[in-house]
Formats: C-alpha cells, sequence, structure tokens
C-alpha cells in the first residue's frame, strides 16, 4: 500500500498530495506530516495522512480533499 499525506486548505478547498510508495510509505508520509505540523502556522490547512493502493482510489474515498486546485507540496507552510 502507498502512502499519501494530503494538505488541505478548508476555506479554499485547494490541495497538495504527496505520493510514498513502497512497504515504508506509510511511516514515510506520516514522519513527513509531522514535519510539516510543526511549522505549520495556520489552523485553516489539514494536514492527513492516508494509505490506500492508488490515487484513484483515494480521489474515490476521499473526494471532498480534491474540491479546489492542486497546489505544490508545502503550500501549507508558507501561509
Amino acid at each position: 500500500m502507498t502512502g499519501f499525506l494530503i494538505e488541505y486548505h478548508r476555506p479554499t478547498g485547494d490541495w497538495s498530495v504527496q505520493e510514498f510508495p513502497g512497504a515504508s510509505g506509510r511511516a514515510e508520509a506520516l514522519e513527513a506530516s509531522f514535519r510539516m505540523e510543526k511549522r505549520r502556522v495556520n489552523s485553516d490547512y489539514e494536514i492527513a495522512v492516508l494509505t490506500t493502493d492508488s490515487i484513484e482510489t483515494l480521489r474515490s474515498t476521499h473526494s471532498r480533499y480534491f474540491s479546489g486546485s492542486e497546489q505544490q507540496p508545502g503550500f501549507s507552510e508558507a501561509a
């Protein structure tokens, strides 16, 4: 299974996704989310880690995270 790190801006619906494939993908995504949470300056941003087989499945099961515009990873840290 692949780990996915999602940044989601609640007011606008803007988002970014980073993919962490392989057996250690979930752990790597969690580590990255912990680092991101430490630097986050605005509570309007949600940071989530989900594990699934593909980005297509993620878009289907968690469609609310994909309502706005795609942004570059780390955009929540610059806000």
